[in-house]
């Protein structure tokens, strides 16, 4: 039987003026979030902010994370008209700064890349003034698409570990943690951009794991750091072994700065890209 989830990880329905506004533009340029697809608790507080963070490239997953609530399948052809659409949703929403996110597509031969690109060109053409997150699956690792990345300059480059090493095989098959790693330092030391990763809790890893993962993020030359817990979306996902309390995530925070981190969001319903500007 499924642990109950504990109140101080429950969020209130909010509807409002703003957070209607938000769909209705999203339906307005048939365009997908991470907010809904990855059911995140915080949508409705982010959306009565304005934002949402935009899932490109389709809401169809080539691989098959046993904790994410987005479904694997064939992925349909990209929408050329997308980066577009993002960019006049950046701009009709009044975003100052915007995050953008995507499945993970191992179909393309450089993983979505270019597609990323053309979404914050299109940004820059259209809202120059905005910052522009992005939140990357790993390319598997190509140093090509990799460049093709540092040359569109984003503010900030978000790719997660999601785990510690001793779990990721578990929750991430088809992934590997080395790779993240090296991904993350190749943006740090070859494109010299702002870099960020996060990773759940709650999975089975221990404090030293913990501990060991918010260090490889440090030797990667990792910027800014998220830690959440994890909620299980659906039965058929990997369980909760633990939920952490409230003055435990205290704990990590002064883990996270003895190792050497000046920007971090830790908490229970911490996301990768939750306040997301107010870490930058």
């Amino acid at each position: 039987m499924r642990e109950r989830l504990p109140e101080y990880l429950k969020r209130p329905i909010i509807d409002t003026d703003a957070t209607r506004k938000v769909r209705k533009t999203l339906k307005n340029r048939c365009l997908n979030t991470v907010c809904e697809n990855a059911r995140c608790p915080n949508k409705n507080e982010c959306y009565t902010k304005n934002t949402a963070t935009f899932l490109i490239m389709g809401n169809a997953c080539t691989r098959n994370c046993r904790y994410c609530n987005i479904s694997c399948a064939r992925p349909k052809p990209l929408d050329e008209t997308e980066p577009i659409h993002v960019a006049e949703a950046v701009r009709d929403l009044g975003l100052k700064y915007t995050v953008i996110t995507s499945v993970t597509r191992d179909d393309l031969p450089d993983g979505g890349a270019e597609h990323f690109k053309k979404c914050i060109e299109k940004i820059h053409q259209l809202t120059p003034e905005v910052k522009i997150e992005i939140l990357t699956p790993d390319f598997k690792g190509l140093k090509s698409s990799l460049d093709t990345i540092i040359k569109a300059s984003p503010d900030v480059f978000n790719h997660n570990i999601e785990t510690a090493k001793e779990i990721f095989k578990t929750a991430r098959p088809q992934g590997n943690y080395e790779t993240s790693l090296k991904v993350l330092k190749y943006i740090k030391d070859i494109g010299k951009l702002t870099t960020k990763s996060g990773f759940m809790i709650g999975l089975g890893e221990t404090i030293e794991q913990i501990e060991e993962t918010l260090k490889d993020l440090k030797q990667a030359g990792v910027d800014i750091v998220t830690i959440g817990q994890y909620i299980q979306p659906s039965k058929e996902h990997l369980p909760v072994q633990k939920y952490y309390k409230p003055e435990e995530y205290e704990e990590l925070k002064i883990l996270a700065a003895k190792i050497g981190f000046k920007h971090y969001q830790i908490g229970p319903l911490v996301r990768s890209s939750y306040r997301a500007a107010d870490l930058v």
